[in-house]
């Protein structure tokens, strides 16, 4: 069975290093725009912070990922979080860390070691779950098959991801990769369901 690991929840943790503070945030985020929200509601929340460094991972593939430096030496922040998001096989994460200036340079070496340290703690407060790789659909169908679908997806551990049940029914679904070809067989056979990948 494809399985992934990611966070369910959010976490914050807090890291000082000789005056500096370090404030770790982690999301589980979906999107770029998710990313985009949760940096903006960081920033509002620390609008005096120093620097705003973060990275993320995203999708099942793990390809779609960024560090961001937020002005401090190249690799000294980014780089370090993303790092620690790798080192637990995570995705669909993001992790913010702010960071309040004490007055002491830490160097490139510190810099690394404390973005690196925050995230950690920070990853460490959230259990990790382990979830299937599913494929999207979107299922449209009339209300009266509703029973005969809703026992397909039941019985292949399909997650419902949207719903909109009235006289004509919409859903988007997730099918674990591992059963998709058998669950679209039995989807097929159910009369008057369309059936759309996403």
């Amino acid at each position: 069975m494809e399985v992934y690991f990611t966070i369910e929840k959010t976490a914050t943790a807090e890291f000082k290093d000789r005056g500096s503070k370090f404030l770790a945030y982690a999301w589980p985020v979906k999107t770029v725009d998710q990313v985009k929200d949760c940096l903006q509601e960081v920033k509002k929340e620390h609008p005096k912070a120093t620097h705003h460094c973060f990275a993320y991972r995203l999708g099942t593939d793990g390809l779609q990922f960024r560090a961001n430096d937020d002005g401090e030496p190249s690799g000294t922040a980014g780089k370090p979080i993303l790092g620690q998001i790798d080192s637990k096989q995570l995705t669909d994460v993001l992790v913010i860390v702010v960071r309040y200036f004490g007055g002491t340079l830490l160097g490139a070496p510190g810099l690394i070691n404390a973005y690196k340290m925050s995230t950690a703690m920070v990853l460490q407060l959230i259990p990790v779950v382990q979830k299937n790789v599913e494929a999207k659909y979107r299922l449209s169908f009339d209300y009266t098959i509703m029973n005969e679908i809703m026992t397909v997806l039941k019985q292949q551990n399909c997650t419902i991801y949207m719903q909109e049940l009235q006289l004509f029914c919409e859903m988007e679904i997730g099918i674990p990769k591992a059963v998709q070809e058998l669950t679209l067989l039995k989807l097929n056979d159910v009369r008057g369901l369309e059936i759309k990948k996403i």
